[in-house]
């Protein structure tokens, strides 16, 4: 919905972009803000850190990173299958609701 009334709004490119970058708060499409680890660890969030909390490397991380988008919505191959066995994952899946919200910020231009 944020989705639509940007799209839809007459603001201009530059601030539109602004407001786009400052929603986006990872590389796969969760919602850091509505995470539980945010608060209970202290966690910034994929963007602003190098490794994330639960490991040394994140596969969808580092893919977006070394093609140099902003998240998986930006993608050529997007979704993808790694972005879709993350999404889907059995433990930590959303059941794509982070692919939707990747493909959100994705028509945002």
């Amino acid at each position: 919905e944020i989705c639509a009334c940007l799209v839809g709004s007459e603001m201009c490119i530059r601030d539109r972009l602004r407001m786009v970058m400052k929603m986006i708060e990872s590389r796969c499409g969760i919602i850091c803000s509505e995470c539980g680890f945010k608060s209970k660890i202290g966690c910034a969030g994929c963007i602003n850190i190098e490794h994330p909390f639960w490991g040394e490397i994140c596969p969808v991380k580092s893919c977006v990173e070394t093609k140099e988008l902003n998240h998986c919505g930006e993608c050529e191959d997007f979704p993808c299958k790694l972005a879709k066995s993350y999404a889907y994952d059995e433990k930590q899946g959303d059941q794509g609701k982070r692919l939707e919200q990747c493909r959100c910020w994705g028509k945002i231009k």
